[in-house]
């Protein structure tokens, strides 16, 4: 039973670790995000949303189910893509990582609309909150 709980424990660290590097990657670029500043939305806020909605549409279904933990390497590495000493080579790792540049293609853009429904999620309700207090 100790072995069990054991193992378990482990999975689940191993888990979160690739979610934590995922979600370190995305708050560092919303740090630096342009329209998250104009719009005075928290870094962290966006984070956690993009994280979640992006999440959703990944495959697995559990935090250390390996597909997840898979995909939360992936689009790691795909977040990374621009500081890449040799951009063309981590594509063409990407693109076998992924499975197919189709594969590929379709997690950027989950990565992509989910920026975008969380930017537009979270600029109404700036704005909703700004407009009760008026």
């Amino acid at each position: 039973m100790k072995k069990v709980i054991l193992v378990c424990s482990l999975l689940l660290l191993m888990g979160c670790a690739e979610k934590d590097e995922y979600q370190n990657e995305i708050l560092e670029q919303m740090k630096t995000e342009k329209d998250i500043k104009d719009y005075k939305i928290a870094p962290e806020e966006m984070t956690k949303c993009v994280v979640d909605t992006s999440s959703s549409n990944m495959p697995g279904l559990f935090l250390i189910d390996p597909q997840r933990r898979r995909a939360y390497k992936n689009y790691t590495k795909m977040l990374k893509l621009n500081k890449s000493g040799d951009p063309k080579k981590t594509l063409e790792e990407l693109r076998q990582d992924f499975g197919d540049a189709k594969t590929l293609a379709d997690a950027h853009s989950n990565y992509v609309e989910s920026v975008v429904d969380c930017m537009s999620n979270l600029v109404s309700s700036t704005e909703e909150a700004q407009n009760k207090q008026k």
